[in-house]
Order: structure tokens, then C-alpha cells, then sequence
């Protein structure tokens, strides 16, 4: 049974030496030529070919070769990858004061300008404080004059008990001279020195009241104050009742239904609001490319959903994704007509240095 496995190699063998080793023996035997002038027939003759003999099998053609010079070419070479649009900016508005919503709501899909009002809030009783506020700050205010008046009666207190003061010491001065003359009693001397103490003590007191007069227009400055920051926040507060769009954009949420409770601590937005336009197109690119990509650089998207932008890249993040090692990308395009939606799959290539090949 193994006898012709091995007869067809054998037969297989002689047939690939036949045609790979003894060629040219083969075909000058197939055309009746001898095999030395076939062996050393040169490439450069050129005198025909032997005729073939009649019956023989014809050589086959020759091969034309073509040749072309190469030269070394800048080819394109874009940084091509894939990525997803987004919007340029996104916010959950959120209220900064509790209250309930008194205004009619805004459905999703709506473009809203800066400064559109989205919610407003029940003012309650913030008016009335707001009142009560500005009423203390008025009477905060009609005590400076009065304030200001006792000042100068102070210090013209304190001008009459200093002249006193002066007046009692020269009388002192003149009864001790008189006494050790023996013009003087004792009696006066001593009533002169308690005119001293007296001045003294009025000099005291009318510095003291001075002190007090300078005290009570500080007093009602800080009174001021006091009843100005109260006034800014009851004005402040009755502000964030109203609650505003902060860029141009589109909703991309109800803004909060008539009655709703908006709180500032965990509660619901009044709205979410994207920025479409300009619209911004992420994707990231593989750490071998990244050298290559640089801020500002000409970038264009296929959208796989049909179309196509162009824009400029924006921003080349300088830190690598810790699990995919890939660094993000993004670019900003033109939006006009809000024609791109954010989450859209899109093919990026990204204008890069060509090279050489």
C-alpha cells in the first residue's frame, strides 16, 4: 500500500528536476535543437530563432517589462480618528433661592438668548423685609445729624472746663503767694486749691462726654452700614427669584412647570441648557499621532449620518487617558443653523505635517 505514495513522489521529483534544472535540455529536446546551443545561446543575439520543426510545440512569447523612475514625494499624511460632536457648553440651571414657580414653562427643543427668563419665583414676603430694610437704613440715617450736632457741643464743653481749670490753678498760684505774705487766710487758699480739683474734674467730665459725642456718630455710621448690607440682601434675594438663561442656546429640558417647588439644596434645575452653536467635536487621539496634533490646526468631520464641517482644533490634552492611553481632542465648528446635534458620531482628520516617501 506504501509502494505508491512512493512512486508518485519519485515521479513528481523527476518531473520539477526536469523542468526547474535541465529546462533549456528539455526544450531544445521538444524542438529538435541541440542541447549545447541551447545552453549557450546569449540574450544579446540577434539572429532569429531556430525554426521549430514541424509538429513542434511553439516557444512561448516573450514578457515585456516596464520600468519607471521613482522619486522620493510629500504625501498627505492627516491625523485621521474617530469621535462624537458635543456641545460647546452645558449647564443644569439651578435656583439659588427656595420658592415656588409662578411662571408659565418652556418646552425643550426652544432656543433661548442670554438673559431669557426661565423661571420666576413667588416673591412671598422678601418685598416687605426689603421694606422693612430700607425703612431702618432711613432712620439709620436721621441720627447722623443729630450724632454729628453733639460733637461740637462736646468739645466746647471741654474748652470751658479746660479755661476753668486754667483760671482755678492762677487763683491757687495768687492765694499760696498772698498767704506766705500773710494777706491770705488759710481758708482761701484752701478754697482756691478746691476750685483746682473742681476744674480738674470738669475738664475730665467734659472730655468724657466728648469721647461719648464721637462714640455715638461712629455708632451711627456703623448703623448705616448695618442697614445698607440688609437692604442689599433683601434686594439680593428678591433678584434670585428670577431666574435667567446665562448663554445663548437651546433647551434641552422643560424648563420647571407652574407651581413646581425649586429648592438650592438637592433640588431640581429650572432648566438644562446646550450651546450648539459654535458646536464642538471630541475624539482622541492615539499616543503615536499626538506629537503631530497641535492647537489650531484645520480639522474637518464626516458625520455618519450624512455631511460634513470643517473647524479648528481647540484644545490637545496634555494628559493621557489612564486606561485607553489616547489624548483628547477637541475641536470647534461653526453651527449656525443648529443642522449638527450633539452625541452625532463623526470620521475626523486632523491637518498634520506630511512626510516624505
Amino acid at each position: 500500500m506504501r509502494i505508491f505514495p512512493i512512486l508518485l513522489a519519485l515521479v513528481t521529483a523527476a518531473v520539477l528536476y526536469g523542468v526547474v534544472i535541465e529546462r533549456d535540455r528539455l526544450t531544445a529536446m521538444l524542438t529538435g535543437a541541440p542541447a549545447e546551443a541551447a545552453a549557450d545561446a546569449s540574450p544579446a543575439t540577434t539572429e532569429p530563432p531556430p525554426a521549430a520543426a514541424p509538429g513542434a510545440d511553439a516557444a512561448p512569447p516573450a514578457i515585456g517589462v516596464m520600468a519607471m523612475t521613482s522619486r522620493a514625494q510629500e504625501i498627505d499624511s492627516a491625523v485621521t480618528l474617530r469621535g462624537e460632536t458635543a456641545p460647546m457648553r452645558e449647564v443644569d440651571v439651578m435656583p439659588e433661592t427656595t420658592g415656588r414657580v409662578v411662571s408659565e414653562p418652556l418646552r425643550k427643543g426652544a432656543r433661548v438668548a442670554a438673559g431669557d427668563v426661565l423661571c420666576r419665583l413667588d416673591p412671598g414676603t422678601r418685598q416687605i423685609s426689603l421694606e422693612e430694610a430700607e425703612a431702618a437704613l432711613a432712620e439709620a440715617r436721621a441720627r447722623v445729624p443729630e450724632a454729628e450736632a453733639r460733637v461740637p457741643e462736646a468739645e466746647a464743653r471741654v474748652a470751658e472746663a479746660e479755661a476753668s481749670l486754667v483760671e482755678a490753678k492762677i487763683n491757687a498760684n495768687a492765694a499760696d503767694t498772698l498767704s506766705g505774705s500773710g494777706f491770705a487766710s488759710e481758708t482761701r487758699v484752701a478754697a482756691a486749691r478746691a476750685a483746682v480739683r473742681s476744674a480738674e474734674a470738669a475738664v475730665s467730665s467734659a472730655s468724657a462726654g466728648l469721647e461719648a459725642a464721637r462714640s455715638g456718630l461712629e455708632s451711627a455710621a456703623a448703623q448705616i452700614r448695618s442697614a445698607e448690607a440688609a437692604v442689599a440682601r433683601a434686594r439680593d434675594e428678591i433678584s434670585k427669584l428670577t431666574i435667567a438663561a446665562p448663554f445663548d442656546g437651546v433647551l434641552e429640558s422643560d424648563t420647571a412647570e407652574l407651581g413646581a417647588l425649586l429648592q438650592t439644596n438637592g433640588g431640581a434645575p429650572c432648566a438644562t441648557v446646550l450651546e450648539l452653536d459654535p458646536i464642538k467635536i471630541v475624539g482622541f487621539v492615539p499616543e503615536t499621532d499626538m506629537p503631530r496634533v497641535a492647537r489650531g490646526a484645520a480639522a474637518g468631520a464626516r458625520l455618519t449620518g450624512g455631511g460634513e464641517v470643517t473647524g479648528t482644533v481647540i484644545f490637545v490634552s496634555r494628559q493621557a487617558d489612564a486606561l485607553t492611553r489616547t489624548f483628547r481632542v477637541e475641536i470647534e465648528a461653526d453651527n449656525p443653523d443648529l443642522a449638527l446635534s450633539a452625541g452625532q458620531t463623526a470620521e475626523i482628520a486632523i491637518s498634520a505635517e506630511g512626510a516624505r516617501a
